[in-house]
């Protein structure tokens, strides 16, 4: 699990300080299960863009983490997510919302991967990756309640 809540830059400072970031990369070439969440999903793209500043992620997904183009910053709440047909993650998952907050998003999909999109103000962005062994969301599954919980069965069902 690689969850998170702060700055990209902040996350990837800390995780390189530990050798955190080649953890990660061993982890997924051996491809053993990994699950990341809000700043553990977004630093799991090439890069990072906050303020300014670009960082490099840990590089699992191709694309760029970026500022949201939306009025009312951060997106702070609940959200549906638009998850594509057959996903594992999201099975049996309907119509429920899902408990995002956050200024700063992957806008890109990454090829070959299972993407999830949601939309704010909008602008829409990558709310989860489903990638081999590999799951990530933007959105906090931890504090979405009974949809959430749904969620993390279907991951650890999957294993």
């Amino acid at each position: 699990m690689v969850p998170g809540v702060g700055a990209f830059a902040a996350c990837m400072d800390g995780l390189r300080a530990v050798g955190g970031d080649q953890l990660i990369n061993e982890w997924v070439a051996a491809r053993r299960p990994l699950f990341g969440i809000c700043v553990g999903h977004q630093v799991l793209f090439e890069r990072g863009s906050e303020h300014g500043v670009v960082v490099d992620g840990v590089g699992i997904y191709p694309g760029d983490v970026s500022v949201l183009q939306a009025h009312r910053l951060p997106h702070m709440g609940w959200n549906l997510v638009d998850p594509p047909a057959g996903s594992r993650l999201f099975h049996g998952l309907g119509e429920e919302r899902f408990y995002f907050v956050h200024s700063y998003a992957a806008h890109e999909a990454p090829q070959g991967a299972a993407v999830t999109t949601a939309t704010h103000e909008g602008v829409t962005f990558v709310a989860a990756v489903e990638n081999g062994s590999t799951v990530s969301t933007q959105f906090h599954p931890e504090k979405s309640g009974a949809a959430g919980a749904r969620l993390i069965r279907n991951w650890l069902g999957s294993l």
